[in-house]
């Protein structure tokens, strides 16, 4: 018996699924600020040091929450991440391509690649749609408490996980089967089969990669907000994405009608591949 493919949706978050980034619908407000204040001190941190964006914030939550008597648990993560919003259609998006996959034969898995912190994400409605959620971590001391960063993910540190789901590895510590040489036919989930969805230029290595190697990239954009537009039609012109959409999920959204041709050419693929044999 013949297995179907997988077709692996690949999906930043912030400005992707959710209009803002994660810290703004729960977190930044509890600490009695605004996103801008919050990010413009998260810049003074980054570039006064001369340091990571993505650990310049990290710690800036560490200590505002300290200074603010609230202890970073998992399940406080968690709490903020109830209150993240999305783009229309997101949380019915997931079964509706699961099923369209289905009739098609082929498997949909969905997962997050996002510097944002998995912890948030977790606690999101839509959490358990995802076959893993690659992003930002802390460690946690005896009392569950965040102490310090245990992985920062940056827009460079995005392409190694897409060479995980290739191979089918889902630790984020893992770096030697990553690094490891595989035959292709034996890899899990071959970049033809991916479908990346990006909305900015932080997710051009990881467009670049999926592009490069025969996959599908969608840039997305806020339908409310002129200036999305025009980043991801600049990356559709420089050849980064094939495809751009509105950040709208329903299902007679454009990014609804690309994926499931997407799908439908990959199934047709297979199927001449087959043939060939």
């Amino acid at each position: 018996m013949k297995r179907k493919p997988i077709v692996a949706l690949i999906y930043d978050f912030d400005g992707t699924l959710s209009p803002g980034n994660m810290q703004e619908f729960g977190f930044i407000q509890a600490i009695g600020s605004t996103p801008e204040e919050f990010w413009s001190m998260s810049d003074v941190i980054a570039k006064g040091q001369d340091a990571s964006n993505i650990l310049a914030y990290m710690k800036l939550m560490f200590d505002e929450a300290r200074r603010h008597g609230i202890k970073l648990r998992r399940s406080e993560f968690k709490k903020f991440g109830r209150d993240v919003r999305f783009f229309e259609g997101v949380t019915t998006w997931f079964k509706a391509v699961n099923a369209y996959g289905s009739s098609h034969g082929v498997r949909i898995e969905h997962y997050i690649n996002s510097s944002g912190l998995k912890e948030i994400i977790e606690g999101t409605p839509i959490a358990g749609e995802f076959k893993h959620i690659f992003a930002c971590t802390y460690l946690y001391n005896e009392s569950g408490e965040a102490e310090w960063p245990g992985i920062a993910v940056d827009y460079t540190a995005k392409t190694q996980f897409m060479f995980k789901i290739n191979k089918g590895i889902f630790s984020s510590r893992d770096s030697k089967r990553v690094n490891e040489s595989t035959a292709d036919d034996k890899k899990r989930i071959p970049f033809p089969q991916m479908i990346y969805f990006g909305d900015g230029e932080t997710d051009i290595p990881c467009m670049k990669i999926v592009t490069m190697f025969g996959g599908n990239c969608v840039a997305v954009y806020n339908p409310e907000k002129p200036e999305k537009r025009d980043v991801a039609e600049r990356l559709k012109k420089q050849g980064r994405v094939t495809f751009t959409a509105p950040a709208s999920y329903t299902t007679d959204s454009k990014a609804f009608r690309i994926v499931c041709s997407i799908i439908d050419k990959i199934r047709a693929e297979q199927d001449l591949k087959n043939l060939s044999r």
